[in-house]
């Protein structure tokens, strides 16, 4: 088959990417603003769009609560789910192309769960916890286990089959520890770290947007910028030696970087699972395997399965609300038993 390619050359930087990119983005991106401003109108207070479309850019709706009930209850809250998706399907990607396994998932082989790990601690052990330490404190948990998977699945250079055989068996252990945690921790703070275990956007405020935002301004370029890289290294470490990429210098950058993303979102919104594996996967199908084209299109797949499965959380069942991270569950399981049946066919 034949590809259409879009080259973009400069000093600095250079991408190559499928022309189908640019058209998918934009419907994606559509798709993502309509469902944000479902989740905006959705609520005890219903909001019409037109109001929502006129309260964001400014105009006078001439009802002063759509602006209050906008920006001070609902519009933080849809942007941390936004967000949260973004980072969760970029590190997805990354870790599907490092591993060159399309069920490996932050969530998956240990990264969530060692980031769970930290958070919890924090959590529990600490009375009061600052908002903008959590992510730091997950950040740390989601690398110690990046360098401990690493380490263990270290035999004459990484394994990419032992990064996630280790990934599972280390995510077991951390998850015993946070239910060890749970069990044994004052009443309160467990409640709110089985709260935030749950996987939620409910109640995030602005806090949380500011907090979160430095993580992703940082690491999605990142992610972005190492995309050739990925490229390579997906092709085998010995034909991306024979490419001039510095082949463990990069795997371990690469992980940082997915590592990063997973655990600043694990820490502000909890255990979302799954977006990680669907968002790649869906990716591919519009984009191909290109993770200069895949990792934008799977970032802006990953922000609106998450922005869809909220709004559904809170539509469903109302006025009782289900946390969005059960609703990605409740379509990542059964779709992660469809990917293991096709592949055991191959």
């Amino acid at each position: 088959m034949k590809v259409d390619w879009l080259v973009i050359r400069s000093q600095v930087i250079s991408f190559r990417i499928d022309r189908r990119v640019p058209l998918v983005l934009l419907f994606l991106g559509l798709i993502t603003i309509v469902a944000m401003v479902m989740n905006l109108g959705r609520g005890e207070y219903p909001i019409s769009p037109l109001d929502i479309i006129k309260t964001v850019l400014g105009i006078d709706t001439g009802n002063p609560d759509h602006a209050f009930v906008i920006y001070n209850l609902r519009l933080s809250r849809t942007l941390v789910a936004l967000m949260v998706g973004v980072a969760l399907a970029i590190s997805g990607t990354i870790f599907q192309g490092l591993t060159r396994n399309p069920l490996a998932d932050p969530g998956i082989i240990g990264i969530n769960a060692g980031a769970s790990l930290a958070a919890v601690s924090a959590i529990v052990l600490i009375n009061s916890v600052l908002i903008y330490t959590l992510p730091l404190a997950a950040l740390v948990g989601a690398l110690l286990m990046s360098v401990l998977i690493y380490s263990l699945a270290w035999n004459k250079g990484s394994s990419p089959v032992l990064l996630v055989l280790m990934g599972i068996g280390l995510s077991a252990i951390a998850s015993a520890f946070t239910s060890l945690l749970i069990t044994f921790g004052d009443i309160y703070n467990v409640s709110d770290a089985l709260v935030w275990l749950a996987g939620s956007v409910y109640g995030r405020t602005w806090e949380q947007v500011f907090s979160f935002l430095p993580w992703l301004i940082v690491f999605a370029p990142t992610a972005l910028l190492l995309a050739r890289h990925l490229n390579a290294l997906n092709l085998g470490d010995d034909v991306a030696k024979g490419l001039g990429t510095r082949v463990e210098w990069e795997r371990g950058l690469l992980v940082l970087v997915g590592a990063a993303l997973a655990g600043a979102a694990v820490a502000t919104a909890g255990n979302i699972g799954f977006v990680g594996l669907i968002a790649p996967h869906i990716g591919r199908q519009l984009v191909g395997a290109n993770h200069q084209g895949l990792i934008p299109t799977s970032a802006l797949l990953g922000g609106m399965i998450v922005v869809i499965a909220d709004f559904l959380g809170r539509t469903l069942f109302a006025p009782i609300e289900i946390p969005c991270g059960v609703v990605t569950a409740a379509v990542g399981a059964p779709y992660f038993l469809y990917l293991l049946i096709r592949n055991r066919k191959k």
